[in-house]
């Protein structure tokens, strides 16, 4: 058993540490944030604190890295996209750090970690809806990485089982809702075509790769 949970903390830490990279260097490289939320990324950011704060407090260190790289990624998306748009993006952010990032905060003030944990298991889903809001709102979605999801996909689904494994609410939470987000997002990127561009894009790479 504990070779299982660790090769799921694993692989859920290399997805997680991940997720953000696809979307960030897509923002790198194309400077396009058409579908992409500032509130999303205030959000991220925010709620990442959060995990990393709560990896320290209850010891659970699997936790620690794929809540700090995920930070990190975050913070170079809101830069690349202050440069983007402007100072237009703050209250995005705004919003999504102080406000949709402070949910967690009355849980602990009232109940202590227990119940802060699972706020913060639960806050995952409100970390990803703004994405989700965004997506759903336009069918420009150029600017989104459909790797992200996937990854955000497979991640949450390892979180859930890891939660499902140790008993840890605020991972069976945050496993439950980041699958169901990632789903939505997926299935709107499908709709407008952009993940079986993705795909083909992949099959064509692959017969080139073939051929040579």
């Amino acid at each position: 058993m504990n070779i299982v949970l660790n090769l799921i903390v694993v692989a859920a830490s290399v997805l997680g540490s991940g997720m953000a990279l696809p979307q960030a260097l897509k923002l790198a490289r194309t400077q396009n944030v058409d579908g992409v939320s500032a509130v999303w990324i205030g959000v991220s950011m925010a709620i990442n604190i959060w995990w990393t704060i709560y990896a320290v407090h209850e010891s659970v260190w699997a936790l620690l890295p794929v809540s700090l790289v995920s930070l990190a990624l975050y913070s170079v998306m809101a830069v690349i996209y202050f440069r983007s748009i402007g100072r237009s993006a703050l209250a995005g952010f705004a919003v999504g750090a102080l406000v949709l990032g402070m949910a967690p905060l009355p849980a602990l003030v009232l109940a202590g970690w227990a119940a802060a944990g699972l706020a913060i298991g639960l806050s995952y889903g409100i970390q990803l809806a703004p994405a989700v809001v965004a997506a759903y709102r336009t069918r420009d979605l150029s600017g989104v990485s459909p790797g992200t999801w996937i990854i955000s996909l497979v991640e949450a689904l390892l979180w859930l089982a890891y939660g499902a494994m140790i008993a840890d609410l605020a991972l069976l939470a945050g496993g439950t809702t980041g699958a169901v987000m990632a789903v939505a997002i997926l299935s709107r990127l499908a709709a407008v075509g952009s993940v079986s561009d993705l795909i083909s894009m992949g099959f064509v790479k692959r017969v080139k790769v073939a051929r040579n």
